[in-house]
Formats: structure tokens, C-alpha cells, sequence
């Protein structure tokens, strides 16, 4: 059966590094970063964008499946709530095995990872303030196994996290 992965966490958390990674290890692998979904100018959240972005994900999550040339689907994106990965999850029509993983770093981590990312010009300073707002809602339980990334490179956390999707670790899924 194949695989639907959902990474989840913060902004700076380390979702689209470990996923870049991820991808090699589970090849054939489809990859989908939840921010390609919803890639306005101005950037909007209103209840029209919020219904755009789940429909662009669903849409792609699904042909993932369908394709033959894929066994595995990876999908990360901040995803706060349960309700927003149960909505997505409502959405998909394809037969897959689900699992669901939340990244977590400290607040050090994650001021150093967004300010290292500001200095390059990847984002923009309200970032921070936003990603440590957002971090207390990952400590919720919402099933699915979380995997810390302090004092890791995404290649060791992808490493943990495809040996979980095979079954070589204990992991909760959905």
C-alpha cells in the first residue's frame, strides 16, 4: 500500500529540509511542500484562500497516489490543528497507509535557524514572533509521533523518520 507522510511544525522547525531529505530515502517518492499550494502576491488568509489551498493540496496529494511511478507521498506544511490535517485527510480518495509526524525545536533552535534565514533573505523578520506563537500548538496531542530537531542535521531526522515509516522504529500513527 502506499504511503501518505504528513510533516508538521513551526515555521524554521525544519519541515522543508527534512522533507528534501525524506524524499531520497522513500524514493519513489512525490513531495509537496504545503506553501507551493498557496503562493499569492499579496500573501491573504481569508476563508476563500484557506479553501484554495486545501483543495490545491488535496487535488495533488490524490494524483500522487494515483500515479504508478510513486509509492510514497510527502506532504509537510505547519498544519497547527488536527482539524486542518482531518480536513485534508477528508479529502483524499486514494488508498494509503497514513502517518503523521510533528517536528519540534527549542526556542533557541528556532531563533537561530529564522535568523540564519533572514540574513540570507528567505524570510522576513516578523517570522519569529509568529513561529514562536505558532510553537505551543505542536505540543498538543494530535496523534502521529513527534521527532525533536534540536541539535540534529535533516539528514539524521530523515534518517529516524523513514526508519519509522518502514516499520524499523515504534511509531503512532493517525
Amino acid at each position: 500500500m502506499k504511503q501518505l507522510i504528513f510533516l508538521r511544525g513551526t515555521m524554521g522547525v525544519g519541515k522543508s529540509a527534512v522533507s528534501h531529505e525524506l524524499k531520497k530515502m522513500l524514493a519513489p517518492c512525490a513531495f509537496l511542500d504545503g506553501d507551493w499550494c498557496w503562493d499569492l502576491e499579496p500573501f491573504t488568509v481569508t476563508e476563500e484562500t484557506k479553501a484554495l489551498v486545501l483543495d490545491n493540496a488535496a487535488y495533488l496529494l490524490n494524483s500522487f497516489l494515483r500515479c504508478s511511478a510513486v509509492e510514497n507521498v510527502l506532504f509537510c506544511w505547519v498544519m497547527p490543528a488536527r482539524s486542518v490535517i482531518d480536513d485534508l485527510l477528508s479529502r483524499i480518495t486514494e488508498p494509503h497507509s497514513f502517518h503523521l509526524f510533528t517536528l519540534t525545536a527549542s526556542e533557541a533552535a528556532l531563533r537561530t535557524r529564522l535568523a540564519r534565514d533572514i540574513l540570507a533573505g528567505r524570510r522576513t523578520e516578523d517570522v519569529v514572533a509568529r513561529s514562536l506563537a505558532y510553537a505551543p500548538l505542536y505540543e498538543a496531542e494530535t496523534g502521529g509521533s513527534k521527532v525533536t530537531t534540536d541539535g540534529a542535521d535533516a539528514q539524521s531526522i530523515a534518517r529516524r523518520i523513514a526508519d519509522m515509516v518502514a516499520g524499523k522504529t515504534a511509531s503512532e500513527d493517525q
